[in-house]
This record gives structure tokens, sequence and C-alpha cells, in this order.
């Protein structure tokens, strides 16, 4: 028998791609986005065809099974194996060729759907399937599992798209499959003529969403065409491996208009949907209030139908003809990708209930562990994903699908493709306790029979995988089921292609991915990853964050949903051995910028930064820590030394001769002020600057306010006090009353960030003593420090009830104007502004009101999505410099070189101003500083863009 080290070895001398047999590579494809879990022998990243042909032909002579693998989002568990995984993103991803004339394109089967719509769009064209993964799915695993989208009720499915495939089968043999049997393997035509009667009738009925099974093996009937490459979309890598594949692509309409119709609940837009196809709308998408939960822009009612027409005249008529409660057409394109957004972001948003929701009591989490979502809700998982019905059939089926979840004591939030009868949804089953599973495989079964009752499909969208198969005997019948088998026997007489999906499958309680975890609340939260994988997703230039890193090494362990696996497999202990001391586990974290992106922009809110100062914490527990984590995770202590024996100049003078120890040498240290925030805040008097400026004379007049605190965090104070006193400036001018806390005070961020909690919550405690119960409105200029204070300090000290007076009374400084002093009117600075919006903000703190404070102040244009790359201390690590680059060369960079000359540069971030000056060679500017200038009615942003005057690059 081959051995693992045997046959990598063999590999190795055999491919020109990637082989890694190593436990951090297996770890990483242990999970999908299902609720399985398989563990593989080892993982292949093929270069090309021939690649692939040599991997096959080797694990066959083995006896290894194998495993094609594209973006990983399948929700049934077939991208997961226990043999060896061909990841096929990492080379196998070109697009080869366009046809704009005949519509065609060339693709390898790891090409990002994104990525194809992206080159066609300027021919006018488009890929007709468009799943809610679009801009991390590929082509290759749209085939393996014949994805559809939301355009599906216009453009068909994957199946219905595909011109010609070429296949490699498991030993080797090379496939061109189009229409006609040329390129079968022997024995299909036999096969099929010896079975004619079984495929008419078995397979009869069928509606555009049977993707059960193998739901397109009729299209190999003579009346049919014999279309061999339409019957082998869906095969969900149980047939061979696609290498290449020719696509059809479809006309966009140039100017298409959503109409939103609202309806009183679920069921009546269920009952409508089927009756809107008469206008051949593009998609017909429904939701519920149960998961839309106060999103804005949408009509009154309970449940909404989504309905995409070429135009906005069709999309008038339509309304004119549906009979719905309420409606609204959008013809904007931005307002219409906001609406999209929501529909899109349901798979990740249905994981997560709402609080008390849950019928089980456990949200599905090991026992004593934290089943809660971000918003306090239990959590929901895939496994009856996409059944579909008839179109018709659809209300009656969501009526009795409500009472059946009812009936199991389940939760669960439809959505989907109404027009086509697919439904979604995400139920709240326990798949850790024995009770739990055994409850979720009498459901399974239940379920089954409701959907075939409506003469429906199992799987109407994302394939069988192991949760469905060993049901398709009730959809299909015995005679069929074995049909089945046949064909995969035709194809793979050897059993190699992804052993049990499909045929001969698994139990779909088996192999289930919670079953490992141990008993704690941090197994729960790194449960949350779902695997929708949204942190590899491709887009750019939106005002997302996540995930940095992964965007700036494209490696699965670099991405939040790689670091989650990682985590799931050290708690595991079966691949990922060492436990805490993991170097597999620290090793993806170390480029993890602690960006926070993955809180708000993961569906389901995985906090990574969270996670990795947890890892941190234990892995150097009782050991030396790096050096790093004393200079920079130290960094208040010594400024405060430095401050407090007044060396300043001292320091800045040493800091240009020597390279400070535990520091990138790329980087050059920002010079210290000669005096804190404080001291001289101290020697400036108080409220010297009440009542200048704009809006003072309204200020007036209103009732005096409660004075607000202004914190002294770490940066303002020894960093950047030009801030603190702009700010003074400010909240003056609006006529509030500014103190400062007379005592040591500290987010403990940068112990947090290096994974020193101890020393954190020592600080914190520190801080709230010297705060008080009750703090008042407390501003915090430095958007990563209140993030901190509004977060991780309840979450340290969760038993103390100063911290969550602290952490709600934070306020950013636009959000005490807006709050405290609303009647006051900034000054006009009428420029464009550019720069960086933190990443905290983003995140965690939002920049709705700072929005609102620019636009009101005649500031124009958009600050920068995605990270500046510095994120507090990551750029100043060692070997972090090269990610840091690339994480601002994303969208920083490239927005301030296309800033106008006069452009106002904003970033209230200090890492963000930093990396701007170093890398951009431009002075930003906290938006406290804008505005103070303003004040004076001084033109002092025209040095913006040139020098700092003396206080070198900050």
């Amino acid at each position: 028998m081959t051995t693992p080290g045997e046959l990598e070895r063999t590999l190795r001398a055999e491919l020109r791609g990637e082989v890694d047999f190593g436990a951090a590579a297996r770890a990483l494809m242990t999970m999908d986005a299902s609720n399985y879990r398989r563990v593989p022998v080892g993982v292949v990243a093929p270069r090309d065809a021939d690649d692939v042909a040599a991997a096959l032909r080797v694990c066959a002579a083995a006896g290894v099974p194998v495993v094609p693998r594209g973006g990983g989002t399948s929700i049934a568990g077939q991208a997961t194996g226990t043999g060896v995984v061909l990841d096929l993103t990492r080379h196998m991803n070109a697009l080869v060729s366009v046809d704009p004339a005949a519509r065609l394109a060339v693709v390898q089967p790891g090409l990002v759907l994104d990525r194809l719509r992206d080159a066609v769009r300027p021919y006018g064209l488009t890929f007709g399937p468009d799943p809610s993964t679009h801009s991390r799915c590929t082509l290759g695993g749209m085939i393996g599992n014949n994805a559809c989208g939301a355009h599906s009720v216009a453009w068909g499915t994957t199946a219905d798209n595909v011109a010609e495939l070429a296949v490699t089968a498991y030993g080797g043999a090379a496939h061109r499959i189009g229409t006609g049997w040329s390129g079968a393997p022997q024995g299909l035509r036999e096969l099929v003529e010896g079975n004619l009667a079984v495929l008419r009738t078995g397979m009869a009925g069928g509606f555009s969403r049977r993707i059960s099974g193998y739901g397109g093996l009729d299209a190999l009937l003579p009346e049919r065409g014999v279309q061999l490459a339409r019957a082998f979309c869906g095969s969900e890598g149980t047939l061979g491996v696609v290498t290449e594949a020719v696509v059809r692509l479809v006309e966009l309409p140039p100017a298409p208009a959503l109409a939103v119709l609202g309806y009183g609940d679920e069921s009546a837009a269920a009952d409508a949907a089927a009756g809107l196809l008469a206008y051949r709308p593009l998609t017909v998408e429904g939701m519920a209030q149960d998961l839309v939960r106060g999103a804005a822009g949408l009509p009154r009612g309970g449940a909404w139908l989504f309905v995409e027409m070429r135009d906005e005249g069709a999309a008038r008529e339509l309304v004119r003809g549906a009979d719905a409660l309420d409606a609204v057409v959008v013809a904007d394109p931005a307002a219409q990708r906001a609406l999209w957004r929501i529909r899109e972001d349901a798979a990740g948003t249905a994981t997560r209930m709402p609080a008390g929701a849950s019928a089980t009591g456990s949200g599905g989490m090991p026992a004593g562990t934290s089943p809660t979502g971000p918003g306090g809700g239990d959590m929901a998982w895939p496994g009856w994903e996409d059944c579909a019905v008839p179109p018709a059939r659809l209300g009656a089926y969501l009526r009795e699908f409500r009472a059946l979840l009812a009936r199991h004591g389940l939760r669960g939030s439809p959505y989907g493709h109404f027009g086509e009868g697919c439904v979604h949804v995400r139920i709240d089953f326990d798949l850790a306790s024995a009770r739990g599973v055994a409850r979720f495989r009498a459901f399974s079964s239940d379920m089954a029979d409701l959907v075939v009752s409506h003469g429906g499909s199992l799987s109407g969208e994302h394939g069988d995988g192991q949760a469905r198969a060993e049901l398709l005997p009730r959809m299909y019948g015995a005679e069929v089921v074995r049909l089945f088998g046949a064909y995969k026997d035709v194809w793979d007489p050897a059993g190699g292609m992804n052993p049990g999906m499909l045929v001969r499958p698994h139990r779909l309680d088996e192999n289930l991915r919670f079953a490992v975890l141990p008993d704690s609340a941090f197994a729960g939260e790194v449960a949350r990853c779902v695997g929708v994988a949204k942190c590899r997703s491709a887009d750019a230039g939106g005002p997302g964050v996540m995930c940095p890193s992964y965007r700036a090494t494209g490696e699965e362990r670099h991405s939040t949903r790689g670091r989650a696996r990682l985590l799931h497999e050290m708690l595991a202990g079966e691949v990922v051995r060492d436990g805490w001391r993991s170097p597999e586990v620290a090793e993806a974290l170390d480029l993890c910028l602690g960006c926070k992106g993955c809180l708000s922009d993961c569906p389901v809110g995985v906090d990574m930064a969270s996670y990795k100062a947890e890892f941190l914490y234990r892995h150097w527990s009782g050991r030396i820590r790096p050096l790093a984590h004393y200079t920079l995770g130290g960094l208040p202590a010594w400024l405060r030394l430095i401050a407090r024996l007044r060396g300043a100049r001292a320091a800045n003078a040493l800091a240009r001769r020597i390279r400070v120890p535990g520091l990138a040498r790329e980087r050059s240290l920002p010079e210290l002020p000669r005096e804190p925030f404080t001291r001289t805040h101290r020697g400036m008097g108080r409220g010297e600057g009440r009542g200048r400026g704009p809006g003072a004379a309204a200020a007036a007049v209103a009732p005096v306010p409660p004075a607000v605190t202004l914190w002294p965090d770490t940066f303002t104070e020894y960093l950047a006090p030009e801030v603190g006193h702009a700010a003074v400036r400010v909240l003056e001018a609006a006529g509030l009353t500014v103190a400062v806390p007379a005592g040591q005070v500290c987010c403990g961020l940068t112990y947090l960030s290096t994974g020193r909690l101890d020393r954190a919550r020592k600080v914190l405690r520190r801080t709230l003593a010297a705060v008080g119960a009750h703090p008042g409105p407390v501003v915090v200029l430095e958007p990563s420090c209140a993030a901190a204070l509004r977060t991780d300090l309840p979450a340290l000290l969760p038993d103390d009830p100063r911290a969550k007076a602290l952490a709600a009374a934070v306020r950013t400084l636009a959000e005490t104007l807006e709050e405290y002093a609303p009647h006051w009117r900034p000054p006009r600075l009428d420029r464009p502004v550019t720069g960086q919006t933190h990443c905290h903000q983003h995140a965690v703190l939002g920049d709705a009101a700072d929005r609102r404070l620019r636009e009101r102040a005649g500031l124009t244009g958009e600050l920068s999505g995605g990270c500046c790359g510095l994120a507090g201390n990551f750029g100043f690590e060692p070997g972090h410099h090269e990610v840091s680059v690339a994480c601002a060369q994303e969208q920083l960079l490239p927005s301030l070189r296309a800033a106008p000359p006069d452009a106002a540069v904003q970033a209230d971030g200090f890492s963000c101003r930093t990396q701007i000056a170093q890398l951009g060679g431009v002075r930003a500017r906290h938006l406290a500083e804008l505005l103070a200038d303003g004040l004076d009615g001084l033109d002092g942003l025209d040095d913006e863009r040139g020098e700092q005057g003396g206080r070198g690059p900050v």
C-alpha cells in the first residue's frame, strides 16, 4: 500500500505545481461552506491540464481518491475529501480567450466568476448564472454544482450556458465533450441506449431547478441532442476534473431597473412570484422581514420581491400589473447595488438568528460554548439550503415548510429565487449533541418527503453533496438511482473521484464538523465561520476592508476563513497537533493586521483580531515573547516614560542614528513632539476657543450641554498633540465644555494587538478607576482607541459595570458634534477630500456621522476603502513591510494619486497618517485639524501635499 510520504514524493516528481502534504495545507481543506469536515491526505495545486492528468494518474495507481476544489463555497460538503484535494484556484485560473461576436469565452476552472464578468463587460456581455458568491466562486465549481443565481430565471443554469468541456478522468484519460457522442467515455452510449425508458419516465416532469443527483442525465436522450457537456454539469467532481470550458455569454442590458414589490407576508410574495414570469423578468428574488431586519430603502410590507427588468419602462409596467401592497422602482445603479447587497449577504445574515429565536436552545454549538452570533442571536446552519419546487407550488410549499420547522422545534428564515421556486434557508440545528443530530436526521427525512410531494428537487442550486445524496431514492426512485451509479461507473470505474458524494453516498449525519470541537467558548467563536468565503472576494475598490492580507498574498491561510479553519483544526487536534503552541496557526495569524474588517464585512461577524489576541496570549504564555511585543506592544509605557523624563529630543536623535531592536528596518519612526497634549493643554488655559467660528450664535442660544470628556489616547497624547488641540478648539467653538482626564488613561490597544491580555486588563482597570463610574460623553479622536473602548473593554472586563458605562459613553468627534451640538454649523471648507477611513472606524464605529459632517463642511468626495496596511504595530514589525505596502497599493495610494491637486487629505487614524506620509509623501490630517483651520478662515491646508515643517514623516 502506498504511504502518504511515498505518494507525496511521486507527485512532486511528476508535477510542476505545488504538492503539500503538511498539516497547514491539509487543515485548510478539511471544510467547505457546509456542516461537514473530512481530512485530506494532501493538497496539489496543478499548473495546467498536464499536471491534472499526472496527478490523477499517480493517485489512481496508488488507489487514493481525488477531490477537485474551486473556491470552497459548496454548501453540501462536496468540496471536502479524504484523498488528494486539487486546488484549481492557484494556477489554473485564466481567462483563455473571448470571442465577442460568437458570444463565447474559454476559461480555466479556477477562474473567479467576477473576473470573467469584468472582462466581458466592455463588450456588453456577461455570464448569465450569478450566484451570490460571484466575487469568489469559480467557473469550475459552478460547473460542478450546476450553479444558478438570481438571473437564472432569464438566462438559465450553468448547464444551459456551457458549450464544451475538457475533462480528465481518474487515471489520466482526457475527454473533450460537447454535443454528440464524440469524446464520451467507453460504454456511455450503450448505457444510455439501454436505459431510454428509464430516462424518459423516471426523470420526467423536471423543471428548471432540478439540480439533484445527475439531474441533467436526460440531456443524453437522442431527442435532446445528446448533450454530453450539459449532462456532465452538476456532477460535483464525481466523474472527472474539468480543465477547460467553453462557455456562452449573454447580452447585458444597458440600463436594467429594479422593481421592489412589498407584500403582507412571505406566502403572499411566494404566491405572486409565478404570475410575474409573464413579464419576462431577469430576476424574481424573495425574502421576508425576519431576514431583512431593518434594511433601508424597501417599500411597505412584511416580505418583498426583487424583480429586475431590462429597463425602467418595463419595471414600471410590471409594478402596474402586480398586485403588491407597495412598490418602488430603482433605476440608479448605486441604489440598486445597495439593495442587492441585502440579498447577496443573506447566506451569512441568515446564519444569525434573532436573539431568543432558537427553539433548540443550543444553536448548534458544542455544549457549553457560546452559540450567539454577533447580533446576540443564535446561529443557524446549512444542510437544507436550497430545495426547489415548481414556482406555482411555492406558496403552498413554504406554508408547509414553516409548519414542518415548528413541528421539529426549529427556526429558519427562507429567502431565494422565488421566480423559480428555489428557497434558501439556514436552520438552527443542534449539530453537536446526539439528540440534536438525531433531530437533524429526522427533519431531513421529513423535509425530503415534503419537497417530493410538491414535485420538487432536494437541491435547486448547490448540489446534494453529503447533505442530501442519501435521500435521492425518495426523489428519483431506486431504478433511476441505480442508473446514476452506472453513469458514474462508466466515467469513473475505479471509484476514485470524490467518493461518498451523489452515488453510494455517506450518511447525512456523518462527518459533521462540530463533533471534533472541545467544550469551550472559544470553540464556539471559531465555529462561527461557515465558510461562505466573502473574505476571499475578488472585489477591489469597494468600501469593504476584509481581508487585506488575503488580497495582498492570495493565499487561503491568510484569509479570515483560512485562519478560522486552522484554529478549528488546532482545537480538534487531529491535523494540527501542537495546540496553542502550533507554528502553523502562528504563521497564518502573523499576517493578520488586526483590522477588524471581518467583524463588519464577514456576513457572520467573525472577529479574527480578537481570536488572534487570544491565540497570542496562550501561545506565548510562560515564554519570552518576540521583541516587538515589548517595544511596540508596550508603546504607551515607553512614551509615558520619555515624556516624564522630557526626553523627546534625545529619543528622536537616537532613533535617527540607530535601528531600534524588534522593529522593521524599512520603517523610520515618527518623531516625538517636545510636549505631550495634556501638558500643553493645561498651559493654554480653558475656554479660549469658545464661541469662535461659524455657528457660534446658534450654539450660544442653545441650552448648555453637559461637558464632554476629551480622551487623551496614546497617539494624540504623545505623537500628535496638534490633533488634540484642534479638537478642543472645534468642540469649544461648538459651545461645548471640554474636560480632559487628570489621571493616566489608556484603552490597552497595543497590549491587545500583541496578545498581552493580562496586561491589557490591568491597564483598563487603572483607566476605569481614573475615569469613574459615570464618565458622561467621552470624545475619542483615535478610531482604533475608540473601537477598543467600545468593544474590547467590555469583553475583557465583562463583570465590571464601569466598563459597560465607559463603552456606552464613547463617541467620535463627528458623533459628539451631531449629538451634543446639533445646531452648530461647521466652517465651510469647500474643497475635495481624499484619504483613508480607518479600518476600525469602518468595522466598529461606523462613519455615517463623519460623512454628514464632511458634507456640511463642504468636503466633497470619498475617503479610500480597504486598509492602509500599517495597522498600528503591524507595519512596524519585522517581516511585514512587503504586505503592508501591498495593502496600501490596493486602494489608498491610487486614490491619493488620483485626487485633485487642491484636495484635503484626511486620515483620522495615526497609523493611516503615518502610512500616507511614508509611502505617499503627503501630509494627512485629522478631521479636527481641517475644521480647526476653517474656524480661523485660514488657508492652512495648502501645505498638505508637502513636507511637515520639521516634524518628520508622521
